[in-house]
């Protein structure tokens, strides 16, 4: 395909890296990139980190005439509210239509809330740069935090308000940080480091009601305990942003396995000219299971192979990429390669009570490597990882 017109409903940094492989793929058509926020597509990681500690107010990925370079129509601050894939068109929240050829759905995710709890201010979530900002108006030095969800935005939110001066205690129901992410033994290692800076770490335990008139200004938790907080940050996960396909003929996943859009292994959804891409796309894998990625590198591989199926009609011949993410806390990066499991077997080859390196072991092989402020060791791994190498000649290596 050469022509017609591809609309892409979600201006993240799936839409736009969607938008730069069409073109790459030569793809010479239309492209229509529609946008909830006014925004132009911005960088989602540093929100947490850099913004919310005022370093940064600026994370566009690219300024205003790169899309006339690329003859990419923006149109921004309007949300998608329906599509009709019989007639092949959206509808968006101005009453407009928009006629498409392709369609390629890039939304990415909604902050979970906590249902019973009141309306206060001083509570937060963190996904859009506006939640950042309002937060870090929020960041008063000697002020008391409360961090609920010790996953990687509760992480490094807490660390950002440490770094501010403030009083943090972070709470996560699982037995540590991170735990269905890295496993305990590493969630471990996490809770200690953010221990070591003054947060005060509390597992096993969730929120059970927030006090306040007007404003938060106390926490009660699961296990009874009372906090005086002068501001939350709710951090328990997202959602896929999939209200808007309601009625339409694409497929989505169950919410107990994830939800998403279901795809197949590039991209394309139960309707042949419906794509996805990005943190809602639940694709298919090389075990045959669907799952949702949320990982910041998957969005640019996901994209070129969508891409590049469409306009050419096969995905690019390339070699299979190992996951790999990382997380900034404090004066350290966590990066995993791989995909570690909580039933992994766990060898932690180096630890100096801050900086660490933990191999991941499935089936006597190395599944996945994690580590924090070692990043030269890590990167040197991936080879490792991708090749499957026996856990023994991995573990021998490392005690040279």
């Amino acid at each position: 395909m050469s022509s017609g017109r591809i609309v892409i409903v979600g201006a993240g940094l799936g839409g736009l890296r969607t938008a730069e492989e069409l073109r790459r793929a030569g793809y010479e058509g239309g492209i229509t990139l529609v946008g909830e926020e006014t925004h132009l597509p911005y960088d989602r990681p540093p929100l947490s980190k850099n913004v919310v500690r005022g370093e940064t107010d600026d994370v566009t990925l690219k300024p205003a005439e790169y899309y006339d370079e690329i003859s990419v129509d923006l149109r921004l601050g309007v949300a998608a509210t329906a599509l009709d894939t019989a007639a092949r068109t959206v509808t968006l929240a101005d009453g407009a239509s928009i006629d498409y050829d392709h369609l390629v759905i890039a939304t990415g995710l909604t902050p979970r809330r906590i249902p019973g709890l009141p309306e206060l201010d001083g509570v937060h979530v963190v996904r859009t740069l506006e939640d950042a900002r309002k937060l870090r108006e929020d960041l008063v030095p000697g002020r008391t935090a409360l961090v609920v969800g010790a996953g990687f935005i509760g992480c490094e939110v807490a660390a950002s308000m440490r770094a501010r001066g403030l009083d943090v205690v972070l709470i996560e129901p699982q037995p540590t940080p991170l735990a269905s992410v890295l496993g305990q033994q590493v969630g471990a290692l996490v809770a200690r480091l953010h221990t070591d800076e003054g947060v005060d770490v509390r597992t096993g335990v969730g929120l059970t009601a927030l006090v306040g008139d007007g404003r938060v200004t106390g926490a009660v938790l699961a296990d009874g305990s009372e906090l005086a907080v002068d501001l939350v940050v709710v951090g328990i996960g997202s959602n896929p942003v999939t209200g808007w396909l309601d009625g339409s003929a694409v497929a989505l996943a169950e919410r107990t396995a994830g939800g998403g859009v279901l795809a197949d292994e590039t991209g394309r959804t139960s309707d042949p000219n419906v794509w996805v891409v990005g943190d809602v796309a639940a694709w298919r894998q090389s075990g045959g299971e669907q799952r949702r990625v949320e990982h910041w590198s998957s969005v640019g591989e996901q994209a070129k192979v969508l891409a590049h199926t469409l306009v050419v009609g096969a995905a690019p011949d390339a070699p299979a990429q190992v996951a790999y993410f990382w997380s900034d806390q404090y004066d350290v990066k966590i990066q995993a390669l791989g995909e570690p499991s909580h039933t992994d077997t766990v060898h932690v080859v180096r630890d100096d009570g801050r900086k660490f390196l933990a191999l991941y072991e499935r089936d006597g092989r190395l599944a996945a490597v994690v580590g924090c402020g070692v990043a030269g060791q890590v990167m040197k791994l991936r080879a490792k990882v991708a090749g499957e190498v026996p856990i023994d000649e991995v573990l021998e290596a490392a005690r040279v």
